[in-house]
């Protein structure tokens, strides 16, 4: 038996409280719930600088407990690197970090995983890491310190970072097995997600817009717990950005989650869909639909997804959001609501 089916047992003893798709061990695949999960934004809004509650805020229980309330069993905790350690290889902020932990408490208190999510594009501030401002030691750092806080918290995962880019998948990669290893070096094994670069997109992977793409670089992740999965995002717009209010490329855009499926098997490798969206046009609905079913299609290789996005703070004038309003639940909820009530579970 190699070392990666070894690593897939230790996971499945792990995860079996309903986040994964897949335990893969001796050769066999056992199903288990994957996670259907919501961004909450909040804490990664403002300015540095900017008062909590004035500039930004992390979820309130309220918003929570509608999304346990509805099926959701995941958060994807987006918040600002440079909030928690406002220096580079310092401390962490004592109430950031406070109210980061409180946070992470409540959601797991309503029964929910969490992914943490540094929410900076590979950007502390306003440069990239690998710079000569933000060496690669300086984020291995940041995830060292951090992973200490949450080790061995299985129901915590660590998304790397979201949306990498202007850096090349050879360099993303050196930073993100860097942090990885540090990760590990502190002694927790939680799942880690690692995105690619060019924002990670599902239709990029094996794009060369970067020079060599992350199909051919990524498979390069040196992780000593094996203990690890790809997230990508994908957007149903004209140009795959999620910025714009229609879906016309949702053909395309379920067929770059089918085959990074496909590509994710061939690897022996798990995914996970971090970010997805449509408005509220009811055109979209449908393949709002189809999206999350190209995921529960493949619990071979598929640990879940999570929706972007909601938040105390959105706006009801916010396309993509399902914060409900005062109305009630958005369309998007709607639709969500009736593919929760036809599949009970996520790969069931």
């Amino acid at each position: 038996m190699n070392g990666r089916l070894t690593g897939y047992k230790a996971y499945a003893r792990r995860l079996a409280v309903a986040l994964s798709c897949v335990a893969v061990a001796a050769g066999s695949a056992q199903s288990a719930e994957c996670m259907r999960g919501i961004n909450l934004a909040g804490a990664e809004f403002g300015s540095l600088g900017q008062d909590y509650g004035t500039g930004y805020v992390y979820p309130s229980e309220k918003t929570i407990a509608y999304f346990k309330d509805k099926g959701f069993t995941g958060v994807r905790l987006p918040f600002l690197w440079e909030r928690l350690q406002p220096k580079l290889y310092d401390k962490f902020d004592t109430a950031e970090l406070r109210r980061l932990r409180a946070t992470v408490k409540a959601i797991r208190s309503a029964g929910m995983q969490v992914v943490l999510d540094p929410h900076n594009y590979a950007r502390y501030g306003d440069q990239i890491i690998g710079s000569e401002a933000v060496p690669q030691s300086a984020f291995a750092d940041f995830w060292r310190r951090l992973a200490t806080v949450f080790s061995g918290q299985d129901e915590v995962l660590f998304g790397l970072m979201n949306e990498p880019y202007g850096i090349s998948a050879e360099d993303w990669l050196s930073a993100a097995n860097g942090a990885i290893s540090a990760i590990r070096q502190s002694g927790a094994d939680n799942l880690i997600l690692v995105p690619g670069t060019a924002w990670t997109g599902a239709h990029s992977w094996s794009g060369g817009d970067y020079g060599m793409p992350n199909a051919s670089v990524m498979t390069g992740v040196a992780d000593p717990g094996n203990n690890y999965a790809f997230e990508v995002h994908q957007y149903l717009d004209v140009d795959f950005s999620g910025k714009n209010e229609e879906c016309t490329r949702a053909v395309d855009a379920v067929k770059a989650v089918h085959d990074m499926g496909d590509w994710l098997a061939a690897q022996g490798r798990r995914g996970f869909l971090g970010e997805f969206a449509v408005s509220t046009m009811p055109i979209c609905q449908q393949a709002l639909t189809d999206m999350v079913a190209a995921v529960e299609s493949r619990p071979d290789v598929w640990l879940g997804w999570s929706y972007w996005a909601a938040g105390d703070w959105w706006k009801p004038s916010e396309p993509l959001n399902i914060q409900p309003t005062e109305s009630g639940d958005r369309p998007q909820m709607q639709t969500l609501q009736a593919l929760f009530a036809e599949r009970k579970t996520c790969g069931g």
